[in-house]
């Protein structure tokens, strides 16, 4: 196969002329119509060459060019357009286009510039491509080939202000790749402002990120700046937007593309110039072919796409994690706990953490609290599903246990015997310890230890006449 090239163009005649000018077997091109339909493309496939249009709707060129320097940064872009200025030609320079080529182009142009590109990168030095092996990053830690990935896409895609979609389980850390973005932009010493889009209603939600001016509805008492205006100048974090209702995407969208928004009840728009990062638990894909997430507010939100890998995925990370949070705890609880038994060790890399990073944390804080020595053993480790070793190491813990047995199985029966008696005696005392054959006073015992304290009053009417005033226990409450 030859040298992969990837061109995008809104116009059908374009792009059919490209792949004209390119038949040639020493090339294999994909077109695609749109930069959302190429990027996705991106996301997945690696190619040589990437030609693309600067003028096209929804998606221009320019943004094309720096979501494809993130995705894939090595990748070098040529830009075409009809609208051919000198201006037009230093922007898409400036931006990092690998060359420049005005329409109507010929074939020649087309052929010698792909083939002038194709040997610059088959000529560039292997060197230039990242090595460094992190073990931390800002506040992230992990040395897993899967977390280098993600150092990799955060480096890359902090400096500029494309949108980014976190995907990933609960706890594996989708906060902390946002911050650690916003940490590592432009925009660092600008507002960080993160929303849980799945713990307020839709009406509240609303409110917080669009803002409301007095009296728009029931409650608004004053004038509310929303979130949007709140992040300006600095980035906007969005957690599970997939809870977002209808309504609120097709807002939200609205304020992505006009760079504006619309407080509730208010007829001004208001500018707002904000870095949004979103994440998500759940795969939005399935929700757009459900029809339950607007497809256009997906291609908007997954111009660069961050997939965090579950714990169990991230080999060599949870030894790491675990000592990271141990060193935590042990000086916040002041204890002088310094590591993990082999045993405790080998019983977490056994575990397969549904929880992720999020539970490893509690986990160890848990053991922390519970460890009486300095090194935390596998008896200190509560794992779900764990089964509960109730075997007594002591004669103090083995007669604590029959106490607990006989109290489990004998009590309930003890006070099932006492009030079958009282109930066959019509809840006379006398009569009832007769039966049994004890002595009444033994028989008053048992009522006092099951705390059964009737009164006559609690008889039925057709036992009042039976009963003696101090032999008087009809059934009444139970402890």
């Amino acid at each position: 196969m030859g040298s992969k090239i990837l061109v995008v163009d809104d116009e059908d005649v374009v792009r059919k002329s490209i792949c004209r000018i390119l038949s040639d077997p020493e090339f294999s091109v994909e077109t695609f119509a749109s930069g959302a339909m190429a990027l996705a493309e991106l996301q997945g496939n690696a190619y040589d060459l990437a030609i693309t249009d600067l003028k096209m709707p929804g998606m221009n060129g320019i943004e094309v060019l720096k979501a494809i320097q993130v995705l894939q940064p090595n990748l070098p872009v040529i830009m075409i357009t009809g609208y051919a200025t000198v201006d037009t030609a230093v922007e898409a320079m400036k931006c990092g286009a690998f060359d420049y080529i005005a329409k109507p182009f010929t074939p020649e142009q087309i052929l010698g510039t792909v083939k002038k590109v194709l040997k610059w990168r088959a000529a560039r030095a292997l060197d230039t491509q990242e090595d460094e092996h992190l073990t931390h990053f800002e506040k992230i830690i992990g040395q897993s080939a899967a977390m280098q990935l993600v150092y990799h896409r955060i480096r890359h895609v902090a400096p500029t202000d494309s949108t980014v979609l976190i995907s990933g389980g609960s706890g594996t850390g989708k906060e902390l790749v946002a911050r650690a973005t916003h940490n590592c932009s432009l925009r660092r010493n600008r507002p960080f402002v993160a929303v849980d889009c799945a713990a307020l209603a839709e009406n509240l939600l609303e409110s917080e990120l669009f803002g409301h001016v007095k009296g728009s509805f029931t409650g608004a008492i004053s004038t509310k700046i929303g979130l949007f205006k709140v992040a300006d100048g600095g980035t906007l974090f969005l957690d599970e937007i997939s809870n977002l209702s209808l309504s609120v995407q097709a807002k939200l969208l609205r304020a992505l593309q006009e760079r504006e928004v619309l407080p509730i009840g208010s007829t001004k728009s208001v500018p707002t110039d904000i870095r949004l990062i979103a994440a998500t638990n759940r795969d939005i894909k399935t929700l757009v072919a459900q029809k339950r997430f607007r497809e256009d507010l997906f291609f908007r939100l997954n111009i660069i796409p961050i997939n965090l890998p579950p714990l169990r995925e991230r080999e060599g990370d949870l030894g790491l994690l675990a000592s990271s949070f141990l060193a935590k705890y042990a000086e916040k609880m002041a204890k002088p706990i310094e590591s993990f038994s082999a045993a405790a060790l080998a019983h977490l890399e056994a575990y397969d953490f549904p929880g992720n990073v999020r539970e490893l944390e509690n986990l160890v804080e848990r053991a922390v609290v519970l460890c009486c020595g300095t090194q935390i053993q596998k008896i200190d480790l509560e794992l779900q599903g764990d089964a509960v070793d109730t075997t007594p190491k002591t004669a103090e813990d083995l007669k604590q246990l029959k106490k607990a047995v006989r109290e489990q199985a004998v009590l309930p029966a003890e006070k099932a015997f006492v009030l079958a008696a009282l109930d066959r005696n019509n809840w006379n005392v006398t009569n009832a310890a007769a039966q049994t054959g004890m002595l009444r006073q033994n028989f008053q015992s048992l009522l006092r230890k099951h705390s059964i304290r009737p009164t006559a009053n609690d008889l039925p009417d057709q036992r009042q006449g039976d009963v003696q005033e101090d032999d008087a226990l009809p059934k009444s409450s139970e402890c």
